[in-house]
């Protein structure tokens, strides 16, 4: 298997379109990681309590909400490559802000930018995993996937040496921004190019046939329902792991952001191996491991009462959580009685919402019950997705 793996990942990096688009998975991630790794800075700035700083998180999905239905529309009309260039710069520049923000309410609004922008970001580098594996006919949206996970554990990582060596976290994310903006526009913008169809708007300036948002029918229900778990696990990591382990659990600020360090470690290594696992085992197989070993590593971490323990049931979500995205937005293009282009905008729609307003919902739980009531709800959605992954219909 690890052969059969190592060579995949070679046929990737030789793809140059494909290395490039995974690059622009990892930018995404490199700042959400960041920024995930600061938020408990942030919190402690503002002196915001949990109630107050999911409000202001709900800033992100608010954002999402207002830009998510333009997305294919930008994307036809400028081209998909310039929309994906554009955009990543954007992100890299939004992402820098929240750390400057004197109070919870600009604070909200900078997240509100991030939102718009991810929102686009979100379906603009799909789309262009999903054309690279129509014309190569080769399995690479599980990779892609992985150089985000990447890109999120090198963000917290380093986010949490710099708060070990009490580095400015706007001076850090400054820097980084500025070098994966320029990065983007002079060696990533030229090979996305290269993608069949992605360096010319739309003849007609409307998004192609099938790609805007639609009402959904049974399958892309249960798609979207096993995606908002799989996106909501992500979050809780995203937004509450070195939260929980420092309030919770009383580690250090530096232990703190190693959570989500752990849990994207384990999350790419098993994206970079899902183009192999994917074909080898099946679809459903996999959405059950993630279903189960997401609900068990949850458990743990509420049940937890050291910080090591907490940091393995981070390290077993990012595992589980690993396979559910590149399988659902595959399969969402392959929904019987939708167009691709359709069930994929749709889907990337509703599954995020799980990624951004499920930690806001959570926080507000925390406030009044503690955050591990509000984990323990993760896990009663979770046991209803189980059934959902057995209905479901996957081709």
């Amino acid at each position: 298997m690890l052969p059969s793996i190592l060579s995949n990942l070679c046929r990737f990096a030789a793809l140059r379109p494909a290395l490039a688009t995974g690059l622009t998975f990892a930018a995404d991630s490199l700042m959400f990681g960041s920024w995930v790794a600061y938020i408990p800075f942030v919190k402690s700035k503002l002196a915001l309590d949990d109630a107050q700083l999911g409000l202001a998180l709900f800033g992100m999905p608010l954002g999402l909400l207002l830009m998510n239905p333009f997305s294919a529309m930008l994307i036809a009309r400028f081209g998909l490559a310039r929309i994906t260039t554009l955009t990543t710069i954007l992100l890299m520049l939004a992402f820098a802000l929240p750390v400057w923000m004197p109070d919870r309410w600009t604070l909200m609004a900078a997240l509100v930018l991030v939102g718009m922008v991810v929102a686009v970001l979100n379906v603009a580098m799909n789309t262009c995993a999903t054309r690279l594996e129509e014309a190569h006919k080769a399995h690479l949206m599980s990779t892609c996937h992985g150089l985000w996970s990447m890109g999120g554990m090198l963000g917290s990582g380093l986010a949490a040496a710099m708060i070990f060596l009490k580095v400015d976290p706007r001076l850090h994310l400054g820097v980084i921004a500025t070098l994966v903006a320029g990065l983007a526009l002079f060696w990533i913008r030229p090979l996305l190019m290269q993608i069949p169809g992605a360096g010319r708007p739309e003849p007609s300036a409307e998004p192609r046939k099938g790609s805007v948002f639609i009402l959904p029918n049974r399958d892309l229900l249960l798609m979207i329902f096993i995606g908002m778990m799989v996106s909501l696990s992500e979050g809780v990591a995203f937004d509450w792991s070195g939260v929980y382990l420092r309030d919770q659990l009383g580690a250090p600020e530096q232990t703190a952001a190693l959570g989500f360090t752990f849990f994207s470690l384990t999350m790419m290594a098993m994206r970079f191996a899902g183009d192999v696992l994917i074909p080898e085992y099946g679809e459903r197989k996999l959405l059950y491991f993630t279903a189960f070993l997401s609900l068990l590593s949850i458990v743990l971490i509420i049940v937890a009462q050291w910080p090591w323990l907490a940091l393995l049931g981070f390290l077993g979500l990012g595992a589980g959580v690993a396979m559910g995205a590149p399988i659902l937005f595959n399969a969402c293009a392959r929904v019987p009685g939708l167009a691709p282009g359709a069930g994929l905008a749709t889907y990337a729609t509703f599954s995020f919402m799980g990624f951004l307003a499920g930690p806001p919902a959570i926080g507000f739980v925390g406030e009044h019950f503690g955050l591990r009531v509000g984990f323990g709800i993760v896990v009663g959605l979770w046991l209803l997705a189980v059934p959902a992954v057995r209905w479901v219909r996957l081709r």
